[in-house]
């Protein structure tokens, strides 16, 4: 068998707006309130989906949900038909409207966590929706986010789903975003890094602005759930003064790639302790860790979290080198693009940088690795994913087309109230599922 890292980007939904909503996350709350152009969104995260395509990566698609959601703003009391629900919340709470009819799906990063099936003791891919309960505009994603994975990982011979962790303080579970996984091919064991932004049940410090999102509660949780083992687990504590600082996933301080973490100085607490033990339990599978660690002197956290450069993806192409993917902030700041362009000096495996304009996503708070989920798989798992979901020339023009079709280019809060944009919506999700065929996951079809 061979083994392929595949990359699901999400597909950025038409009522992407600039609402704030993300507390601890600093560009969403810097860009609050302006106005944003959906189908530009769309458009650059399809450009990105097949830019990777074309340097010979596997590239999926998922499909963003629907929204507003009217399901919770009928639970949360209002009443009549969908227009009047909208319009009744627009004058109630324009936020609440706001959080209801957040494109943040796009962010497929917090979608749920990836173990493949190298790792697992049943020998089958293993995915756990997140239940992002830590804010309640993303806290309601998970049903309809394990509908869409069933979609297009049936074959329960291969793939294994299970439901969101309880929706609690205790559990608060955050997805790939704060998990990493280093080893050499993808088809082949590997150690799995869980980062955790506190520990609940024995009072572990935790950071004092801004909320842990993760806890190793969880992290440990979907470890059992997924049967790893622990000789090929870590289990490492992000440094709670970067999460003050705006850090508020590890995917915002530090990224990994097979045998490669890169990371910033101040990412973890304990750092030299969990490197070792890294190190440790990669020789056993008989991998050389290689850390590539960004001093503070050379970049501040507040430039690692201007720029997003660690929310990068790091991808080995088929010739067998490895591409960082950097959005355009990166490059703007200086100091950021001259340590990048010293690095590929370093004698790294890193040897070229890919640099996207994804402006819509950043300004609400997510770069390159916040709109992706790693999965991967061999050749008989590949086999069994639904092909109508990995990107290609055709289905790349088909979305394109779609896109144009349905999408606005101006979005603000005011105009979350318009009755056409739950129309224009749905008829686009229900041709969307059409397109990826994934059957109905949506609760109006």
């Amino acid at each position: 068998m061979s083994g392929y890292e595949m990359n699901f980007d999400g597909l950025v939904g038409p009522t992407h707006h600039y609402a704030g909503l993300s507390y601890g996350n600093e560009a969403s709350t810097k860009y609050s309130m302006q106005t944003s152009n959906p189908k530009l969104a769309a458009k650059q995260g399809l450009l990105k989906m097949k830019a990777l395509s074309d340097l010979g990566l596997l590239q999926g698609v998922l499909a963003p949900q629907e929204r507003p959601d009217l399901a919770s703003l009928r639970r949360l009391g209002f009443e009549g038909s969908d227009q009047q629900v909208i319009a009744e919340a627009m004058r109630q709470s324009p936020s609440l409207l706001s959080a209801l009819s957040s494109a943040s799906s796009m962010w497929t990063a917090n979608a749920a966590t990836v173990s493949p099936s190298a790792d697992s003791a049943d020998s089958r891919v293993h995915f756990t929706a997140a239940n992002l309960n830590n804010k309640f505009h993303r806290s309601i994603e998970h049903p309809t986010t394990s509908r869409i994975l069933k979609a297009i990982f049936t074959d329960e011979r291969y793939f294994a789903h299970h439901s969101a962790l309880p929706s609690v303080t205790l559990f608060g579970d955050e997805g790939a975003a704060n998990h990493n996984r280093l080893g050499g091919a993808y088809d082949q064991a590997g150690v799995q890094v869980f980062v955790y932004g506190q520990q609940f049940l024995s009072g572990g410090a935790g950071p004092k602005r801004y909320p842990a999102r993760q806890s190793l509660e969880a992290s440990q949780a979907i470890a059992r759930l997924h049967q790893l083992d622990m000789n090929r687990t870590v289990f490492v504590q992000q440094n709670p003064d970067v999460i003050d600082q705006g850090v508020f996933h590890n995917d915002v301080i530090a990224v990994s790639n097979q045998q490669v973490l890169f990371y910033h100085q101040h990412a973890f607490v304990n750092q030299t302790e969990t490197l070792n033990e890294i190190t440790h339990k990669l020789a056993h599978l008989g991998h050389q860790f290689i850390p590539i660690e960004v001093p503070v002197k050379r970049i501040s956290v507040a430039d690692a979290v201007s720029t997003y450069l660690f929310n990068s993806q790091l991808l080995t192409r088929p010739d067998g080198g490895m591409s960082i993917v950097i959005p355009e902030e990166s490059r703007q700041n200086s100091a950021v693009w001259a340590y990048l362009n010293d690095m590929l000096d370093m004698g790294t495996p890193i040897d070229d940088i890919q640099v996207f304009d994804l402006r819509e996503s950043m300004r609400n708070g997510g770069g390159p690795a916040c709109l992706r989920l790693r999965v991967a798989l061999n050749d008989l798992e590949f086999s069994a994913i639904n092909p109508k979901v990995v990107m290609s020339d055709a289905l790349f023009t088909r979305l394109n087309q779609w896109v144009d079709h349905y999408y606005r280019d101006r979005l603000c809060q005011a105009d979350l109230v318009d009755p056409e944009l739950l129309n224009e919506s749905r008829s686009a999700l229900d041709e969307l599922t059409q397109i990826l065929g994934l059957g109905a996951v949506y609760s109006f079809q």
